[in-house]
């Protein structure tokens, strides 16, 4: 069995030269809408995060390729990806149709805002810490129990020994 692959060239050297052109686009696509967003391998699949956070994944399989963007991207959009097969966060797609470089910004740029929306306040004042609790007094050890005397072994009655017929 083939090694995780570490990096996005990685992934992408080992497929065919067609689904390697295919997600190489999606690629370029979603670092052009994610400026400043850095790729990594997530899941065993090629992926973009920006912020901190994964904003979207790709992959080939045997028959299609996939561009993973998550629900709310999908949902948005649905007009857009009608002809697409789609399924929640998934949009599934022939190796010889991909996506349009500008729909796959549209969903990135969807998915950032999302995720932005998403994003805790960082200006939320910290919970007072909860004064601690008085330590129980240990409880008195317990005096040991005196050792019981060993009773003696008894000795087996010995047996005669069988007699055999010959």
């Amino acid at each position: 069995m083939a090694k995780a692959p570490k990096t996005i060239d990685e992934y992408l050297s080992r497929l065919t030269a067609d689904k390697r052109r295919t997600l190489q686009a999606i690629r370029e696509a979603v670092a052009a809408a994610a400026p400043g967003g850095e790729e990594c391998i997530s899941y065993q699949v090629p992926a973009f995060r920006f912020n901190g956070r994964v904003t979207a994944w790709f992959a080939a399989a045997t028959n299609y390729c996939s561009f993973f963007p998550g629900a709310h991207p999908i949902v948005a959009h649905a007009a857009a990806l009608a002809r697409y097969e789609t399924a929640k966060g998934t949009v599934r797609f022939p190796v010889d149709r991909p996506l349009p470089a500008t729909l796959v910004k549209k969903l990135v740029r969807t998915r950032i805002a999302e995720l932005a929306a998403k994003a805790p306040a960082k200006s939320k004042p910290a919970k007072p810490a909860k004064p601690a609790k008085p330590a129980k007094p240990a409880k008195p050890a317990k005096p040991a129990k005196p050792a019981k005397p060993a009773k003696p072994a008894k000795a087996k009655p010995r047996t005669a020994a069988k007699k055999t017929r010959a």
